[in-house]
């Protein structure tokens, strides 16, 4: 098994490589990224807020995520790679500068920059350890789940679980027109997991130390 996690993080790698080196030319402006924030308040701006499709869920917390996943979710979501309309329908009007400034924001707001950084996430226990072996998860994510090989790869530790387990979900959908993910060294990792397994895997990881957050504008407070 740990000689196909590898295989899959090289390809992700791989993937991901020509995405971050097309947003090496674009400088993202965290200043400019406030002001163009209003389409995403609404829901990444509640704390607490929940998406009713394709399942009820919290919508995942941003601030504090790296800037060139962000770039890179946003580019796939205005691909098509990522289906689901309302964000595909956002991501559509955004320009790649629109995406870097709205990264650069997000990606520092709110971050304690004077935080040690974690370097291994406390043990699983049992059958959850297993999963997270067998899906090879720290191969990109690192061993805090912080610490992304790369930073097109998301911070996944202490997002919410129910966002977890739907997205791990959506990689597993190819025969959708609206719902699923298109990448498929995530797809290939996700597919060799029950929904069972995977809402364990997905509760695991949400309930680790986390350097993200939902920063709630003080008009919806």
């Amino acid at each position: 098994m740990k000689s196909s996690s590898l295989a899959f993080s090289v390809a992700f790698v791989a993937l991901m490589t020509h995405f971050s080196a097309q947003a090496e030319d674009l400088r993202g402006d965290a200043t400019a990224g406030e002001k163009k924030i209003s389409m995403c308040v609404g829901c990444h701006g509640i704390i607490g807020y929940h998406a009713s499709f394709p399942e009820v869920h919290r919508v995942p917390k941003i601030a504090g995520q790296n800037a060139k996943y962000i770039v890179a979710a946003l580019g796939e979501y205005k691909r098509g790679e990522r289906k689901h309309p309302t964000m595909r329908g956002i991501a559509s009007t955004l320009s790649d500068q629109d995406m870097a400034d709205l990264a650069a924001f997000y990606s520092t707001s709110g971050v304690d920059f004077n935080r040690p950084a974690l370097d291994k996430a406390p043990p699983a226990a049992g059958a959850a350890q297993a999963l997270v072996e067998k899906a090879g998860c720290a191969s990109c994510h690192g061993d805090s789940f912080s610490k992304p090989a790369d930073p097109s790869f998301p911070k996944i530790a202490g997002q919410y679980p129910d966002y977890l387990y739907v997205a791990l979900k959506a990689y597993k959908t190819t025969d959708k027109k609206v719902i699923g993910r298109g990448n498929p060294v995530m797809g290939a990792v996700a597919k060799q997991f029950s929904n069972e397994e995977l809402q364990l895997l997905a509760d695991y990881v949400g309930s680790l130390p986390t350097e993200l957050k939902t920063i709630q504008p003080s008009r919806f407070r």
